[in-house]
């Protein structure tokens, strides 16, 4: 009853007939399931001990999807000669009074035959239909239940002909039906207007699967054309639009002031008028409170107007369970990005009613969980696991794939699979993008390497002392900039178990360009003299394996960003000679830097003079030893992807 409710109080006299009789023939659909399961109940509780009745099929045909008072029948027991317990029959018997009064309420507003009916009504409501304390008597349910015409009326026989007479009443008031709307006393052009709302409506309709919603009725009241849609089940949903001339003004109400703004920007393109939005106060609502607005728009012409009817009755179908979509959505995305995501399934047809029936944000759990080897940190968004603009686009992806699936007949284990599919790619770009970022880094390292072999190489010169100071100053900018790098990788590969594998990998690789970079701020600390020219050219060795170290590690980091399973046995071939060349220099450096420090002792003058020697070799020893390091760790990597791809 709550839509036509909404309808008496939006003022449309002229639909509220109509409104009444499709709530009266839906109760109609309910009361017959509620005597099903009284007389199933008694047979499961006479004869106990068979396998539980089953009533979905009852249930879902009288347009009830929760499990509704299936639990009356399942749990009957007998108590006594004549009487049965039944958990929740109270709760049945309060339900079929309202059902009776939902179908008797046309007929009192037509006046037809309501007399008859109202005392009847008032007659079998004189007796209790059922017990205190979920008991019912044998003699309660045939009261409620007989529909032979033999012997007492009974509130069957009272819905059964209530039925026929409202079967007749809509025959007398349905002048014809456009396209699926009831119409009513159409004028001249009226079907033309009815038929291009209805147009939209159908076009999108199929995209909200079997979920119940987008009657329309349509009547002529004065100088009016009146269509008024339901959209889906939730109450106090209505639209009403009025046509005159070549106005539209629609009047939308709803209970969640988020999804009637929501209705509102699906209108950016055309010069819809809307003006305040109103709340208005009814008990009988969720919350008590429910929203309208208004808005209006003024067509240049007939076919501009038929043109805007059919975009308007094609949105309609982007409001069911939207708010449903909209709490599933905000555990994958920040709200902003799930408003412009519903806006745009919507302005691409596709809608979210399929992503709910696919499974909704547990789907996505779950492939998350399949991709990275790992179940989603608690709290975790889809944008902390991908990146916020990566999040967006692969749920773009995923409401189009399951729109299209669902309406082309595929089933929901392939949509599944495809979306988990493309899940894969996305950490794989994610892994892409954090070797694009190691191979930047690396880059740094290769920057200042060269930078310590070059000023070793001209440490003779009249300008060396004033290039190695130059040269510490870069370092130290590079390994600053080398650090937000590492932060970057942090964030690309959070809660990713594969890509976390590559965001180590730069962690470890971080001691190279620190080490390095003490490596140039020692160099600075050499004396400028005859001696700190020699002691410069016994660090050359150092510095130009550590340059041909890191070039070599350059190369294995280009490579792995294009290995995949089935690449080039030569690329493969590429990447592992660079790795153990790196290992072999490494071992070269060891020598090196033992030859070095065999020079110390016998070096005269102060320790002072040669700190700045014993730290830039032991720098650059470690800085090979790390790329060592990494470079096997870059190894463990690329090879353990390629194993589980």
């Amino acid at each position: 009853m709550e839509k036509s409710r909404i309808v008496e109080a939006l003022g449309e006299e002229g639909l509220r007939l109509p409104a009444l009789l499709n709530d009266a023939l839906a109760a109609n659909d309910r009361a017959k399931y509620l005597f099903t399961v009284l007389q199933v109940a008694r047979g499961h509780a006479d004869h106990p001990g068979g396998p539980a009745p089953e009533l979905r099929a009852e249930r879902e045909a009288a347009g009830l999807t929760a499990a509704g008072f299936d639990e009356v029948a399942a749990l009957a027991t007998r108590v006594g000669e004549d009487r049965y317990f039944m958990p929740g029959v109270e709760r049945l018997c309060a339900r079929l009074h309202a059902e009776v009064d939902a179908m008797l309420a046309p007929l009192q507003a037509s006046g037809d035959e309501a007399d008859g009916f109202d005392g009847r009504r008032a007659r079998l409501a004189a007796q209790p239909w059922c017990g205190e304390d979920d008991q019912i008597s044998a003699e309660q349910i045939a009261s409620l239940t007989a529909g032979g015409r033999e012997g007492a009326d009974t509130v069957h026989r009272l819905v059964m002909d209530m039925h026929k007479a409202l079967n007749g009443l809509q025959a007398r008031i349905a002048s014809e039906a456009i396209d699926g709307a009831h119409a009513y006393g159409m004028a001249q052009g009226d079907r033309a207007l009815v038929a291009a709302f209805m147009r939209g409506v159908n076009r999108t309709a199929a995209l909200k699967l079997d979920h119940p919603g987008l009657g329309t009725t349509a009547t002529r009241s004065g100088a009016k054309l009146v269509i008024q849609n339901d959209i889906g089940t939730t109450e106090a949903h209505v639209l009403v639009v009025h046509v005159e001339g070549g106005r539209v003004t629609l009047t939308y109400t709803d209970v969640h002031m988020q999804r009637l703004l929501f209705f509102q920007s699906l209108f950016d393109a055309w010069r819809v008028d809307w003006q305040d939005t109103l709340s208005r106060t009814d008990r009988t609502m969720e919350d008590g409170v429910y929203h309208l607005c208004i808005g209006s728009y003024a067509a240049a012409g007939a076919a501009e107007l038929e043109e805007y009817l059919a975009f308007l009755g094609s949105r309609l179908v982007f409001l069911i369970d939207w708010n449903r979509a909209r709490k599933r959505l905000r555990l994958l995305l920040p709200k902003k990005d799930l408003m412009d995501l519903l806006k745009w399934t919507a302005d691409n047809d596709h809608g979210h009613m399929a992503f709910l029936r696919a499974g909704g944000e547990q789907m996505i759990f779950d492939s998350l969980a399949f991709v990275s080897r790992a179940p989603a940190s608690f709290g975790a968004r889809l944008d902390d696991v991908l990146g916020r603009a990566a999040a967006v686009n692969f749920m773009r992806y995923v409401m189009r794939t399951c729109a299209q699936g669902l309406i082309g007949g595929r089933p929901e284990g392939l949509i599944r699979d495809e979306v988990r599919a493309e899940l894969v790619s996305y950490f794989r770009s994610a892994q892409e993008s954090v070797l694009d970022v190691a191979a930047e880094h690396a880059a740094f390292a290769l920057e200042i390497a060269s930078g310590i072999r070059d000023a070793l190489v001209n440490a003779g010169t009249p300008s060396a002392g004033e290039a190695i100071a130059r040269n510490a100053q870069r370092a130290k900018a590079w390994e600053h900039r080398a650090d937000d790098l590492v932060n970057a990788a942090r964030a690309q590969a959070r809660h990713s178990e594969r890509a976390q594998s590559y965001r180590d990998l730069i962690e470890v690789a971080d001691d190279i360009v620190d080490e390095l970079e003490e490596a140039a701020f020692h160099l600075a600390l050499v004396p400028r003299d005859a001696d700190g020219d020699s002691l410069c050219a016994a660090l050359r060795p150092l510095a130009a394996l550590a340059v041909e170290s890191v070039q070599e590690y350059l190369k294995a980091v280009e490579t792995a960003r294009t290995l995949h399973r089935g690449s080039p046995r030569e690329d493969t071939q590429d990447f592992l000679e660079a790795i153990h060349r790196i290992m072999t220099l490494e071992r070269r450096s060891d020598e090196i830097h033992r030859a070095a420090k065999t020079l110390v002792p016998s070096r005269s003058g102060s320790y002072g003079a040669l700190f700045g020697f014993i730290e830039c070799a032991g720098n650059l020893e470690a800085a090979i030893d790390a790329l060592m390091h990494t470079a096997l760790h870059l190894r463990d990597a690329v090879l353990g992807e390629l194993v589980v791809q």
